[in-house]
């Protein structure tokens, strides 16, 4: 299954659509119904990007005008309803998000990537200040969890878990590459050492880059 080029790509853009199909809401509603949900937890919600979210949804046809209230001397509200190509590009949208992996470019794992050139201990230490604050936001988000799941079905909440699942494993993770270059067993620490001590490239490195030793 492959996904399609969309007009829009903001994951608010989906959120949006998907919360009209309930009903018709003002833009300031909408955002507060995201925000007492908890999906401000995976969704970085503010009322100026919404209201051009909104707009760009009626630009493409994908919400309407569905009344505007007047009430007093109080300014006009104008409220925004789904259309039938917004709930089909909702669905198609969202589908396409659940079944189809997408290739992601995290800045942790380019920092991975290129971390050889500090040394090991500075690295350790680094890793070391990371997870004392995974660990911080995972307590933190089972908190607000546990919290908002007394009024809250779960349905509502499987994204806040996803995520502190995902931050407990990359955790884990840490904690465990921390102990191998702790206790010397992570392969090429040596050399890794020796680098960052020297500036001398080890042979196994310019090996690398002479094409001598296969790479996977």
């Amino acid at each position: 299954m492959a996904t399609k080029r969309r007009k829009l790509s903001n994951p608010l853009a989906l959120a949006v659509m998907v919360l009209l199909t309930e009903r018709s809401m003002h833009p300031y509603e909408i955002a507060q119904t995201l925000r007492r949900r908890g999906k401000d937890t995976s969704l970085k919600i503010n009322y100026g990007s919404l209201y051009t979210v909104v707009q760009n949804l009626e630009k493409h046809g994908f919400v309407e005008v569905s009344e505007v209230q007047r009430q007093g001397n109080r300014p006009e509200r104008t409220l925004y309803g789904i259309t039938d190509a917004g709930r089909d590009e909702a669905t198609e949208w969202l589908s396409d998000l659940l079944a189809v992996p997408a290739q992601e470019y995290p800045i942790f794992e380019s920092a991975l990537s290129l971390m050889g050139v500090l040394h090991p201990d500075e690295v350790v230490r680094l890793l070391g200040e990371r997870l004392g604050g995974l660990e911080v936001r995972a307590a933190s988000l089972r908190g607000v969890l546990a919290k908002l799941s007394e009024t809250l079905p779960r349905l509502f909440l499987i994204e806040a878990e996803y995520k502190a699942h995902m931050i407990e494993a990359e955790a884990a993770w840490v904690r465990s590459f921390l102990a191998e270059v702790a206790a010397g067993t992570f392969p090429g620490v040596k050399e890794w050492r020796t680098f960052s001590e020297t500036g001398e490239v080890p042979e196994e490195y310019l090996k690398l880059e002479s094409g001598d030793v296969e790479r996977p």
